[in-house]
C-alpha cells in the first residue's frame, strides 16, 4: 500500500515579507517529527521548547508540572498527522522558543500518494531566511536585519561577529535544508526497519 503524504506549509507569523517553508511528511508521522522537520527547514537548532496548539489541545514535551501553569500539554510523539487529517484539522499553530516566541501558522494543504523511491520527510520550497537563534524575538530580529543591511550601521560589526557571518535574508540555504531533511528521513527509515523486525512494536 502506498504511503499517504501530507503537504504542509509553515509560515512564520508577523513577518513581512513572509518567511515560509513547504514540506511533505507521511501522515503516519507524529507531531514530534513535524517539529523536527520544521527545525530542519527553518535551520533552527532545536535548543528550546516547542508547542503545537490544535484547537483547545496543546502538544509538545510533557512535564509533570504543566497543570500548575494551567496548560495541559500532551506528548507530541503520541499524535499522528493523519489523526489531525481525520478530524478535519487543516490549520494550527506551532510555537518555538517561548522567549523569542516564534509563532508559525501550519497549514495542511493536501494529502496525496507518496512518490515512489522518494525519501520522506522532504523539503519542497520556501522563501526568506528564518531568524537566528536567540536574536531577541521580532523586535530583535528587525534590529538585526537593519544592522546587516547597512554597511555603516554602528552595530553591524558586532552583529556579524555574534552571528558568525553576514546574514542574507533571501538565502534559505536549500542544500543545508535538504541535508538536514535527509538525515531526518534516514532516521525514519531506520525506525521503520526496526519496527518491522520487532513483532511486538507497531509502526
Amino acid at each position: 500500500m502506498t504511503d499517504q503524504i501530507a503537504r504542509i506549509r509553515i509560515t512564520l507569523e508577523d513577518m513581512k515579507p513572509a518567511i515560509w517553508r513547504r514540506v511533505e511528511l507521511p501522515v503516519t508521522n507524529s507531531l514530534k517529527t513535524l517539529h523536527l522537520a520544521i527545525q530542519a527547514c527553518m535551520l533552527f537548532e532545536n535548543y528550546h521548547l516547542f508547542r503545537f496548539e490544535v484547537g483547545d489541545a496543546a502538544y509538545g514535551i510533557r512535564f509533570r508540572d504543566d497543570d500548575a501553569y494551567m496548560i495541559r500539554t500532551r506528548d507530541a510523539a503520541n499524535v499522528r498527522i493523519g489523526t489531525l487529517v481525520e478530524r478535519g484539522v487543516t490549520s494550527f499553530i506551532y510555537t518555538y522558543d517561548f522567549g523569542d516566541n516564534w509563532r508559525h501558522r501550519v497549514e495542511i494543504e493536501e494529502v496525496t500518494s507518496a512518490i515512489p523511491a522518494t525519501d520522506y520527510p522532504r523539503f519542497v520550497d520556501g522563501e526568506r531566511r528564518a531568524p537566528p537563534e536567540d536574536v531577541g524575538g521580532t523586535p530583535g530580529f528587525e534590529d538585526f536585519l537593519k544592522a546587516m543591511a547597512k554597511p555603516r550601521h554602528p552595530e553591524r560589526a558586532s552583529m556579524i561577529q555574534w552571528y558568525g557571518g553576514v546574514f542574507d535574508p533571501a538565502d534559505i540555504s536549500p542544500d543545508e535544508v535538504n541535508t538536514r531533511m535527509a538525515k531526518l528521513a534516514k532516521r525514519r527509515a531506520q525506525g521503520k526497519l526496526a519496527n518491522a523486525s520487532s513483532p511486538s512494536r507497531g509502526d
